[in-house]
């Protein structure tokens, strides 16, 4: 794996992190939200927010754009889909290893009968 690739799914995970990022990318994956909108679930003051904003943007998470004093922000999807890439390798792994635990349940209760 590329560095830079490495660095990226290290952003993306470290984003993803904390609940109140998760829920930011849950928010913006039903629509664009402005900064405002963002906000208001939380109680958190604006700075505070504005923190959790530039980590999802460092990580290419969340894609701003300025429409006078409007901040609207959506979600970018690629990380993501990174992401979850990365993640699928190991769900191969994961699988095979719940087949062997079924199996050895499923014969460990014939020799209950």
């Amino acid at each position: 794996m590329v560095n830079h690739n490495k660095d990226k799914l290290n952003e993306t995970f470290h984003a993803l992190s904390d609940s109140t990022r998760r829920e930011m990318v849950r928010m913006m994956a039903q629509k664009e939200r402005t900064v405002s909108e963002l906000a208001e679930p939380f109680d958190m003051s604006l700075a505070g927010i504005s923190k959790h904003i530039k980590v999802l943007e460092r990580a290419k998470l969340l894609e701003r754009s300025v429409n006078g004093r409007t901040h609207l922000c959506r979600l970018n999807t690629e990380s993501l889909s990174q992401a979850t890439e990365w993640l699928r390798f190991y769900e191969r792994f994961w699988n095979n290893r719940f087949d062997l635990l079924e199996s050895e349940l499923l014969t460990a209760k014939k020799k209950e009968h």
